[in-house]
Formats: structure tokens, sequence, C-alpha cells
């Protein structure tokens, strides 16, 4: 927990898990209008807003914005050259890595490891790249061949943080 307060994340790490409510879930994704940004309600518009990540993550939104590859040809090359390992084909789709294996694989330091210096983390804007995720899968479950799940957490998420008029 200490590594997660000196980047910054204390707050977002003690998000814990909790049902999903597929229902929930499904009306706010009816409601998002892609164009828009926004949820259409019979009350007025409703939106997820920077401020509303900030306050209710406790992410930074601030400073540099987080940016990365967004495709990458040898999936399982990259995966081994940062972390020494990769996954089998039962343990990732290469969209995400199943926290399980990483457990699996990295759950106890080796007895060479060195200190981690997560300062310069902080110095990036997290709650922005989050807000960024949420309204790009938001508009993705909109298409009628999208395989809705990914943003599911994220939505779950937001029922959290509330909304603005």
């Amino acid at each position: 927990m200490s590594y997660l307060e000196q980047a910054e994340f204390g707050s977002a790490a003690l998000i814990r898990t909790f049902d999903l409510r597929y229902d929930l879930l499904s009306a706010l994704v009816e409601r998002w209008r892609p164009e828009t940004h926004t949820f259409h309600f019979q009350c007025g518009e409703c939106m997820v807003t920077l401020e509303d990540v900030a306050l209710q993550l406790g992410l930074p939104i601030d400073g540099s914005p987080v940016t990365g590859v967004t495709a990458f040809i040898e999936p399982v090359a990259l995966c081994y050259q940062l972390l020494g390992d990769s996954p089998n084909d039962d343990e990732s789709n290469f969209t995400s890595l199943k926290f399980t294996w990483l457990k699996a694989k990295f759950g106890q330091l080796s007895a060479n490891a060195t200190e981690a210096d997560l300062t310069n983390v902080r110095s990036y804007s997290w709650g922005s790249a989050v807000l960024a995720v949420l309204y790009r899968e938001l508009c993705r479950t909109t298409k009628p061949s999208y395989e809705h799940g990914r943003c599911l957490t994220l939505s779950a998420i937001w029922r959290f943080i509330g909304c603005h008029f």
C-alpha cells in the first residue's frame, strides 16, 4: 500500500470488487449518446466529468498525458521484454493480463529486488486516462457488434461517482 500511496493511487486502490448490476449497466448504456458523451434521462442530460473522477477516485488530473502503444504486432515478445515472462494462451488474451497470473509469477519479490521509485508516476494525469477509457468503452458498447463487458467495471464505478445536470 505504501507504494500505491507514493504513486498517489491509494484512494483508487481502496476500491473493492462489488457485484455488477447488469440491469443498471444496460440501462446506462442504452441512454449513452456517443455524439455528446452524455447520458440522456427524462430529467435531462448527465455526464461524468474530470472533476468527478478526481474527487471520487482520488486520481491526479493535472500533469502529463498518459500515452502508450495502442497496438503491437508481437504481444508475447513485448510482455516478455517488459516482465521477463509471458502468460500461456489460457492466461491472457493480450488485451489484458490476469491478476492470478501476475500474482503467481510476481507475488513475491526476488531476494535481489531493488526498492521501487514511483514518485514520477504521480506526474501523469491518470484521472484523464480513466475518463477517456470510460468514454471510449461506453461509445463502443453502443455498437451492436461490440462484445459488452470491457467497460462494465468502469460503468459500475461511475454510478458511485455521480453526475452533473
